[in-house]
This record gives C-alpha cells, sequence and structure tokens, in this order.
C-alpha cells in the first residue's frame, strides 16, 4: 500500500511502499476512505511534539471501509463505514478512565503519533475506539469531524453556556464549533489572523455576530471565548475580551509561549482552562448532532500522495475549512 510517513522531524512526509498491515486481537483493518488533515500533523511534522520514537504514518480524522476484523471483534462486519479519531486505545482500568475521563489516561496512545493512521490506503484500528460512520455523511465531506469536530465539541462543552461566544482561529474545528454555537442560539464572534479577510467572510457566512482580526478588540463583552490558533500571545487577548466569570478555553495540543500578564485579566472569577483529546462519549454525541443539525464540513480534498503539499497550505494559512487527503 502506499503510505505518507513522518520519518524525521522538521522534513517533509516520505511516500513509502508498506505492507498491508494484518489486524491482530481487537483490531479492524480499514481501507482509508478520507482522511482528514489537522494542526496535530503539522505539529508532529513540524517538531512541535515530542518525538514519537519511531517512524509513523500521520492523519487521525479517518473514515474507512472495514475490510476484515481481528480475532474478537463483534460488531463490525466487511463494508462497514467506521470513523477513526485521535484516541486510539486507553488502558480502561485507571481512576480516570472508570470516571469518565479517558481523555487524560497515562496510558492512552494515539492515532497518527504512537499508532499509524490515516495518511495511507489501509490502515488499523481498535476496534474499541472505532466508531460507525453515519451513512448520510460523504467520507471526504466529513473526515474532519473525526477531530476537528470532537475537540471542538468538547472544548464547546467545556465554555459553558456563553450567550457571546469567541472563537480565535477560524480554521477546521472554529467553522464547526461557530455551527453548533449558531444552532445552541448563541451569538458568534470570530477573531481571524490579521489581514485574513477571507477568513473573515467565511465566518461571516456561517452566521457570526461580527468577525475581524484578532488584534481587534471584541465589540461586545463576552461570555466565553475558545482558543483554536496555536498562539500564546492569543491567551491574555481573549481574558481581555470576556467579562466577569468568563471562560477562556485553550483547544490546541501545542501552542507558543505564553505571555506574562497582570493578574487583573483572570481576576473577577475568570477562568483559564485547556482541552485535552477526546472520549469516545464525545464522539458519539457530536456524530448524532452531526446530522441532526446538519454540521457542513467546508474542505479541500488532496490525492493522498500531496500531502505534503495539504500541509503546506494549513501552515501558511491558505485554507478555508479543512484538507482531506483523499487515496487513489
Amino acid at each position: 500500500m502506499l503510505a505518507m510517513v513522518f520519518e524525521n522531524p522538521g522534513e517533509p512526509l516520505r511516500a513509502r511502499q508498506r505492507a498491508i498491515p494484518e489486524p491482530g486481537p481487537g483490531q479492524v483493518l480499514l481501507r482509508v476512505l478520507a482522511c482528514g488533515v489537522c494542526r496535530t500533523d503539522l505539529h508532529l511534522v513540524d517538531g512541535d511534539l515530542p518525538w514519537p520514537g519511531h517512524p509513523v504514518i500521520p492523519g487521525h480524522e479517518i473514515v474507512g471501509e472495514v475490510e476484515r476484523a481481528g480475532p474478537g471483534v463483534s460488531g463490525f462486519s466487511p463494508g462497514d463505514r467506521v470513523g477513526v479519531p485521535w484516541l486510539a486505545s486507553t488502558c480502561g482500568t485507571c481512576q480516570r478512565c472508570r470516571s469518565g475521563r479517558e481523555n487524560l489516561c497515562a496510558q492512552a496512545r494515539f492515532t497518527g503519533y504512537q499508532r499509524d493512521g490515516g495518511f495511507a490506503e489501509q490502515t488499523l484500528a481498535d476496534a474499541r475506539f472505532t466508531f460507525p460512520f453515519p451513512g448520510q455523511l460523504d467520507p471526504v465531506a466529513a473526515a474532519p469531524l473525526l477531530c476537528a469536530g470532537f475537540i471542538g465539541y468538547r472544548a464547546w462543552r467545556m465554555a459553558g453556556e456563553a450567550r457571546r461566544l469567541g472563537i480565535y482561529g477560524f480554521g477546521a474545528a472554529g467553522h464547526l464549533v461557530a455551527q453548533l454555537a449558531r444552532h445552541a442560539g448563541q451569538e458568534v464572534y470570530a477573531f481571524t489572523r490579521p489581514g485574513d479577510d477571507p477568513a473573515a467572510r467565511f465566518a461571516l457566512s456561517l452566521g457570526a455576530t461580527w468577525a475581524g482580526p484578532s488584534d481587534r478588540p471584541a465589540p461586545e463583552p463576552l461570555d466565553a471565548a475558545i482558543v483554536f490558533a496555536p498562539v500564546g500571545a492569543l491567551i491574555p487577548a481573549a481574558l481581555r475580551a470576556v467579562g466577569p466569570g468568563g471562560v477562556v478555553v485553550c483547544g490546541g495540543i501545542h501552542m507558543s509561549g505564553l505571555p506574562a500578564f497582570p493578574y487583573s485579566l483572570l481576576w473577577e472569577e475568570r477562568v483559564l482552562r485547556s482541552v485535552a483529546n477526546l472520549t469516545r462519549a464525545d464522539g458519539e454525541a457530536l456524530l448524532a448532532l452531526s446530522t441532526r443539525i446538519p454540521l457542513r464540513c467546508t474542505v479541500t480534498p488532496w490525492p493522498l500522495a500531496e500531502a505534503n503539499q495539504a500541509l503546506a497550505a494549513l501552515r501558511s494559512g491558505r485554507l478555508t475549512g479543512a484538507a482531506v487527503l483523499v487515496p487513489p
């Protein structure tokens, strides 16, 4: 099979011919139909995340079709359409797993990081962490739901019942959260990269009340803000934007350093929190919502062999919505 492999930080992915893997106990072998390109993939390739210790196939927004199942797998049959997210496995026995916080399990392993992911024609997945995928969703158009959607949903829930919600960074996750918020009757204030007028227009087209550059203050005091852009300087800006009791949620796995800021920005019971990974419950809830709202993912398809070009487009900020790789 063709696979785009991460071998060294700071170097482009390498196109390699890999043997098709054989599913072991509890695993399913999937034919990849589409795989979204996430900013976490970019952080891996650029060396922002710790080296996983071995070459790996990135990609964790996978929509695939079951080809065959390994020993002990039930509930999946050849031809079933499924989704595979960032969370690849957990121990299932620790206190965090047993209390519904499997996203914080110390033994958690992640797709496209410790485990090979979906930048390939086939991939393996743990059947316990594989989601039946709604048949009415197009694989290419809906692939970003598997991370941008899941993590966005978790960040949105953590922001609480905000009447005015700010979104810093209007990419794959931001444009999906905007739709969740508008469906819930919230006002959306979109903060985009300075000078990125297309992103601001995109946000307004999705029902945002206001859209403008992130170096401008919010036109109204916000109740909550979610920061998806990996820019530490946006944290003080978001804290300034929310009123007393407001919540600022950091929705990314990596962020540049946070500048010093006065305690007055945090005072008056403002809350600053991060969101890490996802739980299977998050995924189930978001997939159910996605067909009821319905959520519309704006995507740009790329051939699998052009994964490096897709990553470059994401790095430069040239994308509207999300990039999705499509195997031949």
